[in-house]
């Protein structure tokens, strides 16, 4: 039984030509080396698994092949490139900076460079990591990474390019290897499952390639455990179910759900993805990410930024054509803050379910206008304006009129009418009568025809209005027989009930605020509280209900109310006096006796401060 190799190893680029999504890195190495315009240090940075370390080794073994091909590759063939594969070649040094990041290993390093290469030109010496040496180590390299003998090549490789000093970076080319895109990773595994008799399905591929996330290494690692999983039959449900990815096709039903408003569907369809094991941060990352792909989808021109497998792609732009781009920016909006919220959320599920119906009832809360051509979004709460009562005419209505009622209205026998009316009312119902004031005075100035529609529709609505104005004025009258008369007596038993209703509620904070305040009738529907600062104002105003309908009930006056005053007291203006020190004391008893001090001096007396 063979030793199996995985697809990584197995698979390793072995010439420039095969490295996957790095033309710009090795277009630019063949013209150095075909040119000969080889530089002393190179430095290879960029994210893991993109080829860095593999372009080190092909440029380490081309640069020492005996028969390089026209265009800069190495041959394979030769006994440079020959002891390179078998890993026995001596002018190729590899050093892991991770475990090996010492001033001791870097000084071993430059005593062996001092050696010329016995076969072949150059000593090619890797550094994998290097960002992991000391500040001793890089500090110890500086001279001979600058001015190293001329057969010495340096090929230095980081993932964290910003953990190097700037002195080693000025020293060396520097190359940024770029992500491998989803297109030339989903090419490059189906080159390597024709090569190994592997069925597999192109939307699973794709489902790997973005899972790797642009990195190779990680996506032949996926796929040589699939293979294992599904003996070599790769699909697109076996590798949701391998990699615990969501099914696409769960956003799109929750796009359905949004866009017929129905939250309960949503939450069964979450409901059924939490049985399943998915959390629901995943589920919020997805469909945000599945909203963006929506977004990108609208614009033809930022269409080729849709990375998703050729079995969606018309599925995704056949949806955006039916979503509005201000539903879809709003959501995303709600998914960003869903997501950050998350891991402080107690009930998780309920913080999914509660982000579900805010987007199933988004579309209430928004619309599209078209301004000038440009589809704007608007709140919905922006249209919404308070009642507006509309005025209603006065007029006479001492007959009843018939079917063919006609007529002129005389404003000036209304308005009679109504001041006859107004001294027999009381306040309350005068308020209503304002109403009709604009309307009266229109009619006065324009002696306006009434046809008998509108007559009998304001006739209507002037007989409801009468009818309003007696039942207030009864309730007036029958709330004005039990009034208690407003005195200063009266009110402090009013005020020392309530005062003994605070003590019973252990408010005593409140008792010692209210005794403190002072009180004074201002009118029979009034009373104003004087207090001696804000704070006693605060304690106040924080029983402003619950006082007002004590006074009330008290009274039996719905209409008392009372304001409270802050009149300060000169008193607590005044700064205390300090009080003194004893030197200060002494200092006060000399100024005024100074025959004391003549005593202390003479007496030779040393005072004790």
């Amino acid at each position: 039984m063979d030793k199996f190799i995985v697809s990584a190893r197995k698979y390793r680029p072995q010439n420039f030509n095969t490295v996957v999504g790095q033309s710009h890195i090795t277009t630019t190495l063949k013209n150095a080396i075909k040119n000969n315009q080889l530089a002393h240090a190179f430095l290879f940075c960029g994210p893991r698994g993109v080829g860095k370390t593999t372009c080190a080794r092909i440029l380490a073994k081309t640069i020492n092949c005996e028969n390089r091909t026209s265009d800069g590759e190495a041959c394979n063939t030769c006994q440079s490139c020959v002891s390179f594969d078998n890993g026995a070649s001596l002018n190729i040094h590899e050093l892991d900076a991770a475990s090996n990041n010492s001033v001791e290993d870097i000084r071993t390093l430059v005593e062996q460079i001092r050696f010329a290469p016995q076969a072949g030109k150059y000593k090619v010496y890797i550094v994998d990591e290097v960002h992991m040496l000391s500040a001793q180590a890089f500090n110890a390299f500086l001279k001979t990474l600058e001015e190293p003998p001329p057969f010495a090549i340096f090929i230095l490789a980081t993932t964290e390019k910003h953990k190097i000093l700037p002195t080693i970076l000025s020293r060396c080319q520097i190359f940024d290897f770029k992500r491998i895109t989803n297109h030339d990773t989903v090419e490059h595994l189906q080159q390597i499952c024709e090569k190994e008799n592997i069925n597999a399905d192109k939307t699973a591929l794709h489902i790997i390639a973005q899972k790797s996330e642009g990195c190779l290494r990680d996506a032949l690692s996926i796929l040589d455990k699939i293979v294992s999983f599904t003996n070599g039959e790769l699909t697109y449900a076996n590798t949701l179910e391998h990699l615990n990815i969501l099914d696409e096709d769960y956003y799109f039903r929750f796009m359905e759900a949004m866009q017929m408003q129905n939250a309960g569907n949503a939450i069964l369809l979450y409901d059924e993805i939490n049985g399943k094991g998915f959390e629901g941060d995943l589920l919020l990352n997805g469909l945000a990410e599945f909203m963006r792909n929506l977004l990108v989808s609208k614009d033809a021109k930022v269409a080729v930024l849709l990375e998703v497998s050729e079995g969606f792609k018309q599925r995704y732009l056949d949806a955006a054509l039916h979503t509005d781009a201000a539903f879809i920016l709003s959501a995303l909006n709600i998914l960003n803050e869903a997501e950050i919220n998350y891991r402080q959320a107690r009930n998780k599920r309920l913080h999914v379910e509660l982000t579900l119906i805010k987007l199933c009832y988004l579309q209430q809360a928004i619309e599209l206008i078209n301004e000038d051509g440009i589809v704007n979004k608007k709140k919905q709460v922006e249209r919404m304006k308070p009642v507006a009562f509309k005025a209603i005419a006065a007029t006479s209505i001492k007959e009843k009129p018939g079917k063919n009622f006609t007529g002129n209205i005389n404003s000036a026998s209304v308005l009679q009418n109504q001041k006859n009316k107004k001294e027999s009312l009381p306040e309350a119902t005068l308020v209503i009568e304002e109403i009709s004031k604009p309307i009266i005075n229109k009619a006065s100035s324009d002696h306006t025809q009434i046809t008998n529609g509108n007559a009998h529709t304001k006739i209507k609505k002037l007989r409801q209005l009468e009818k309003i104005r007696q039942e207030v004025a009864l309730e007036n009258k029958n709330n004005g027989n039990n009034v208690k008369e407003l005195n200063e007596e009266e009110l402090y038993i009013a005020w020392g009930t309530y005062i003994e209703r605070l003590r019973k509620n252990n408010n005593h904070s409140g008792v010692a605020n209210f005794k403190s305040a002072s009180l004074h009738i201002v009118d029979n529907n009034c009373i104003e509280i004087i207090t001696e600062n804000n704070i006693q104002q605060k304690f106040i105003e924080t029983e402003r209900a619950s006082l007002i309908a004590h006074l009330q009930t008290h009274f039996n006056n719905r209409f008392l109310t009372y304001r409270v005053m802050v009149h300060e007291n000169e008193n607590n203006n005044k700064v205390a006096e300090k009080p003194l020190t004893t030197k200060e004391q002494y200092l006060k008893i000399i100024e005024e006796y100074p025959l004391v001090k003549q005593l202390k001096d003479s007496l030779g007396l040393q005072l004790d401060y």
